[in-house]
């Protein structure tokens, strides 16, 4: 057996990982709910869950996934995310009061939503359809994003003791509407 699938399954997502909407997202949730076991914990359960889909059905639907109207749609959804970052919540209010399993359920729903179309899980998708071993490549890319994410959801507790949560919501704004302008101008091959 080899591990070449594994490891390189890893390396990928925890270097594309870097700087992604959903390692900001791990942040933005240990800014609001400063309980890091639980966010850690749902992070691990959204990812398996869903790179364990996308490896299984990669092969089926990597080449759909690299179309223009695909493109048109992630860069709209990041820029609608753009929108959504600048309002605040509920939660902001009440996040010292949250149970652990509300934070966990909380962060297990969101990062499984917000990681469907990203690039991380049309990275596992391509490599299943590469390697052709669903297990490895699963495991390989869950282990890639918790090298990454785990390390923001300290980074963003801290943070927050130093910069305000509406400074991260703002910082988070912009980053997904650049994100969102540049996807949508690839699609047209503009950039």
């Amino acid at each position: 057996m080899t591990f070449e699938p594994l490891l390189t399954s890893a390396a990928v997502v925890a270097i594309g990982e870097i700087g992604d909407k959903t390692q900001l997202l791990a942040i933005v949730l240990a800014a609001r709910f400063r309980k890091p076991v639980p966010i850690i914990l749902g992070i691990l359960g959204a990812t398996i869950l869903n790179h364990t889909l996308a490896a299984t059905l990669g092969y089926l639907v990597a080449d759909f996934l690299t179309g223009t109207g695909f493109r048109l749609a992630v860069g709209a959804a990041f820029i609608a995310m753009a929108g959504w970052a600048l309002i605040p919540d509920k939660v902001d209010d009440d996040a010292a009061t949250r149970t652990q399993g509300g934070v966990f359920l909380t962060t297990l729903v969101s990062f499984f939503l917000v990681e469907i179309g990203d690039k991380t899980q049309i990275a596992t998708s391509l490599l299943a359809a590469r390697y052709h071993q669903i297990a490895m490549v699963a495991v390989g890319t869950t282990i890639g994003m918790m090298l990454a994410d785990v390390p923001a959801v300290f980074l963003g507790e801290a943070a927050t003791k130093i910069v305000p949560l509406r400074y991260v919501r703002i910082a988070a704004a912009i980053m997904f509407a650049l994100i969102g302008l540049w996807v949508v101008l690839s699609a047209f091959h503009f950039v």
